[in-house]
Parts: C-alpha cells; sequence; structure tokens
C-alpha cells in the first residue's frame, strides 16, 4: 500500500524559508509524478507544483520564482522548498502522488492524484 507522509511545516515570519518533506513508501518512488497542494480554510485547495516522472516541474504562478521542488531517490522523498514566504501562503499543504501522467510541464486537477499524505501546516506571520 501507498503511503505519503508530508513533514516540516511550522509558523514563519514573512520573508522565511521553510522546507517541506513528503516521503513515499510501499511503492517505487521513481513510479510517481508527484504533486504539492495547499488548502486555507475557507479556500478551495489549490495546485502549488507538480514534479512530473520526466525530471520535468512546474509552479503555481503565485509561487513561482518563490517555491521550488526537488527530490532525493535514495530516500524516496520529495521536497518543497519556500522562500520569500508570505502571509498569504499560510495553508495546510500535502503531497500526492499519480502514476499515470509523465509530464511535470502543467499542474493538473487535485483528483487525477490518487494517493494523499495527511499534510503539514505552514503559518506566515506578517
Amino acid at each position: 500500500q501507498v503511503q505519503l507522509v508530508e513533514s516540516g511545516g511550522g509558523s514563519v515570519q514573512a520573508g522565511g524559508s521553510l522546507k517541506l518533506s513528503c516521503k513515499i513508501s510501499g511503492a517505487t518512488f521513481s513510479r510517481y509524478s508527484m504533486g504539492w497542494f495547499r488548502q486555507a480554510p475557507g479556500k478551495k485547495r489549490e495546485a502549488v507544483a507538480r514534479f512530473g516522472r520526466d525530471g520535468n516541474s512546474n509552479y503555481a504562478e503565485s509561487v513561482k520564482g518563490r517555491f521550488t521542488t526537488s527530490k532525493d531517490n535514495a530516500r524516496d522523498t520529495l521536497f518543497l522548498h519556500l522562500n520569500n514566504l508570505k502571509p498569504e501562503d499560510t495553508a495546510m499543504y500535502y503531497c500526492a502522488a499519480e502514476d499515470i501522467f509523465a509530464s511535470g510541464w502543467t499542474l493538473i486537477p487535485d483528483d487525477r492524484y490518487h494517493v494523499w499524505g495527511q499534510g503539514t501546516q505552514v503559518t506566515v506571520s506578517s
């Protein structure tokens, strides 16, 4: 059974940085394309980033230039690096996995992902 476990969330001041981790277990990491999503209270879940099996990645316009993804195959872990954080980045962050679409060039909707982590909270104060 494939499982995802996020970690690394926390509370920071505006302008600060965090590094979120998403560890996959129960499956070969390279088989999946991964996505990062976030959901703030009272708002819809939105796509933040995608890391495709093809090695490409893409980001929501609101985070481009501030967030990046990387992975460590040996640790079966995907990272989301959050830099220059803003109060509007405050949300629960989730990673997700799917094994249908290899491309990382475009963000895809959350209903295309079939494995989800439990989330990690990011809070940015002004």
